[in-house]
Parts: C-alpha cells; sequence; structure tokens
C-alpha cells in the first residue's frame, strides 16, 4: 500500500505533505490514520522546532471522502467499529493541536470540510489567493465535527461561525484573512514558502518560552472546546442517519 504522506526536514523545521493523487486529497481512513500517526511521531521530537502542513501543489483537500464514508454503511461492522470510524478524525485534529511544535497549514486551491477542521487546529494558516475556505457539512445533513465548531468559533465569532457552517458559503482568501482564519495569504503557488517564513521566526525564538506560550493560549482559548465538542462525532453518526440528511446527500451526489 503506498503512502500518502511524506515528511521533509529543513533544520528545525518539518514540511509534512499528503496527496492522495486522486479524489482532490479527499481524507479517507488511510490518510485519516497516517496523518494521525505522523503528528503523534512529533509529540517527544525535541529536535523540530515548527511543523508546515500542506496538500497537494494542486489543492488542500476536498474535506472528507464520501465513497470511503460510505463504507460505514457496511452491515458486517459493529456499532463500536462504526463509531470508531466517525472519531477519527476528531483524534487527528487532536494530535495536532496537541502537537508541543508551532504548526502551519499552508493551502491552495481549496479547502473544504474536513479541509478546514485540520487547519483550524493548527497554530497558523496561509492560503493561497486564489484559495477558497468551504464548509458544506449543513447541506449534506451533517453537523460540523473533527473538534472543529469550537476552534472555529474562538476564531470568528458566534455570529461568523454560524454563517460559516448555516449559510455554506465559499469563502475567498481575502474574506479569511479579515475575518482572522488565516494569518497571511500567499501568491498563488507560494503558500508552503509564506507558511515556512512564519516558522523560521518561530524557530530563532527561545524554545522553552515558545512552548509554554502556545500551551498557555491554546488552554485558555479552548478551555471550553472538550466541554463543547467532546459528542460531536456521535452526532454526526446521529444527524448522518436522518431522513433530511440521507435526501441531501443524494441531491448533492446527483450533482457531481
Amino acid at each position: 500500500m503506498d503512502s500518502y504522506v511524506s515528511v521533509e526536514r529543513d533544520g528545525p523545521i518539518a514540511i509534512v505533505r499528503f496527496d492522495r493523487k486522486k479524489n482532490l486529497n479527499a481524507f479517507d481512513a488511510q490518510l485519516i490514520s497516517e496523518l494521525t500517526d505522523v503528528a503523534r511521531s512529533f509529540h517527544d521530537d525535541l529536535e523540530t522546532r515548527a511543523v508546515v502542513l500542506t496538500g497537494s501543489p494542486d489543492y488542500f483537500s476536498a474535506g472528507a471522502d464520501i465513497e470511503d464514508m460510505g463504507k460505514r454503511a457496511d452491515p458486517g461492522w459493529s456499532d463500536m467499529q462504526r463509531r470508531q470510524s466517525f472519531f477519527r478524525g476528531v483524534r487527528l485534529c487532536e494530535a495536532w493541536e496537541a502537537m508541543p511544535q508551532i504548526t502551519v497549514a499552508a493551502m491552495e486551491r481549496l479547502a473544504v470540510g474536513a479541509g478546514v477542521a485540520l487547519p483550524l487546529a493548527c497554530d497558523w494558516r496561509v492560503m493561497g489567493e486564489s484559495c477558497y475556505l468551504y464548509v458544506p457539512e449543513v447541506k449534506i445533513g451533517l453537523n460540523l465535527q473533527w473538534g472543529a465548531l469550537p476552534r472555529l468559533v474562538n476564531l470568528v465569532g458566534p455570529a461568523r461561525a454560524k454563517r460559516i457552517c448555516i449559510l455554506c458559503e465559499r469563502m475567498d482568501a481575502q474574506t479569511a484573512l479579515s475575518w482572522g482564519l488565516v494569518e497571511e495569504v500567499a501568491p498563488d503557488g507560494q503558500a508552503v514558502d509564506v507558511a515556512l517564513q512564519l516558522a523560521r521566526v518561530a524557530t530563532e525564538m527561545p524554545a522553552v518560552a515558545v512552548a509554554m506560550i502556545k500551551e498557555a493560549v491554546n488552554a485558555t482559548a479552548g478551555a471550553l472546546n472538550r466541554t463543547a465538542s467532546f459528542a460531536d462525532a456521535d452526532q454526526s453518526q446521529l444527524s448522518a442517519a436522518s431522513q433530511d440528511a440521507k435526501a441531501a446527500r443524494d441531491r448533492f451526489t446527483q450533482k457531481r
């Protein structure tokens, strides 16, 4: 089985790239597992000071792979197996958020659904100027999970979080910048370069102080995050089973 994830080293900075070379880099079970393992490999890494996360040069990610999600309906799966599959993305984002290194997501072309949720677990985000963010979960009858909703509220506030999730509008890079969802907008094709510039400045600061500040900010901003989202994967499993959700997914699939 070919790996979807690669890690490059540039002194104290690591670049994590994921590329399935199909389905617009949508997240399937293998990709989620590989990215979770990579994140956890940094947890006790004292040499790496910053990590840049990026997708393929053509697109960050189109979100959860609908074909892979369909496997959850397999009658051979137990209830616990099915529940575990819904929580994979939650564990992925927790692993990235818990990394002691400064993390920067670099996004090109598009970041959709789960492709927005994962960058929200990073410290900073960079978008190419033609990139857009899109959270269409409600359109297909799902809630926003992977622990993303409280992280989104922390960044943009409740009213804008509701607009992003309920109206399912595509957000361009300049709007994302003005709303505080991203820190930098880069020329197309240069999101990784700009992310590396941020990472390099961070690695020039005293390591212990940086780690302490990151932990303190995350603890303060996310104090209630777990309380608000601990059951979001269970809620997603419930909402996905509704008749409204099934009809919405059928309409969405027919339009593709």
